[in-house]
């Protein structure tokens, strides 16, 4: 692939890794209904590392070279998944979704801070005024108004600011290995370590769930949870890690509410309004110039 098409490739995948992110909620809600929050994340990742485990055998480029690495995806593996996963499916249970997303603007603001603080960012103008003008577009779209901060979602707004700050972290540090070892490898070691943890709290959590009476349609929402809602976008952004900067990695997650709209448009037949427009017009322009110019720096 030309060096020119590298950040482009980046950024198609990166709008693959929103839709996929996009799509859980509404596949996951209908699980949830029957299989537990941790159970979901223990179902979710257990199948993930066994489909990339496969993977990796079959292509015999399973272990790493450095056996440094190994001690280094362990602990990127509790931010990435176990601290992410757990904080955000716990989180979402006790406050309320507008909260949650509304608070998870600030992941990329995270991952810029992150790795800026480690150097591996620089805060050039024009990467952070379309972080702010992106965060604004979204803050527009979600309507903080329909939040609700009290006593009641404070443990649980607290654990979503945990996980956004997780996930903006694992953003900003993971670069480097990724591109040492590639991104199917690292990701495949980033859930194997993850399942260490989850998988057993997974288990012990399903204890009171008669899976003899799980419906097929439920065990499908969570194949397709672990496969299209997990390991697809997971894998999708490790790959597009190796190819851009971490914050513009991390701003992407700013389509994840316009692509919620566009699909409530298309098959719900919600109404486009200025509003929409407005708000859209504002994620898009801060996601040019976070990507503006990058490709001229990357080598």
């Amino acid at each position: 692939m030309a060096d020119s098409d590298r950040p482009l490739a980046a950024y198609l995948a990166l709008i693959g890794v929103q839709l996929s992110f996009g799509s859980f909620p509404v596949v996951g809600k209908i699980a949830l209904a029957v299989i537990p929050a941790v159970g979901m994340v223990g179902f979710r990742v257990g199948l993930t590392t066994l489909i990339f485990v496969l993977v990796q055998s079959l292509r015999r480029r399973f272990w790493l070279q450095d056996r440094d690495d190994y001690l280094k995806l362990a602990g990127i593996s509790l931010l990435a998944v176990t601290f992410n996963q757990l904080l955000f499916t716990t989180g979402l249970s006790l406050t309320k979704a507008s909260n949650t997303s509304l608070i998870s603007v600030t992941i990329p603001i995270f991952a810029m801070t992150v790795g800026y603080i480690l150097g591996t960012e620089r805060l050039r103008p024009m990467k952070v005024g379309g972080i702010l003008l992106a965060c604004v577009g979204v803050i527009l779209l979600i309507d903080p108004r329909n939040a609700s901060f009290s006593s009641e979602t404070t443990i649980g707004d607290i654990l979503i600011v945990l996980n956004s700050l997780s996930y903006g972290a694992y953003v900003a540090i993971s670069k480097g290995i990724v591109m040492r070892n590639g991104a199917f490898r690292s990701i495949m070691w980033i859930f194997l370590f993850a399942s260490i943890v989850c998988v057993p709290l997974g288990v012990y959590s399903m204890r009171t769930v008669d899976l003899s009476s799980v419906e097929p349609a439920i065990w499908l929402c969570l194949a397709y949870t672990a496969i299209i809602g997990t390991l697809v976008p997971y894998f999708l952004n490790a790959w597009a890690l190796a190819r851009v900067d971490s914050t513009t990695v991390a701003v992407f997650v700013y389509l994840q509410p316009v692509i919620g709209f566009m699909l409530a448009v298309v098959f719900l037949g919600e109404h486009v309004g200025l509003h929409f427009i407005a708000a859209a017009s504002f994620v898009f322009v801060g996601l040019y110039l976070v990507t503006k110019k990058f490709a001229a720096a990357e080598t």
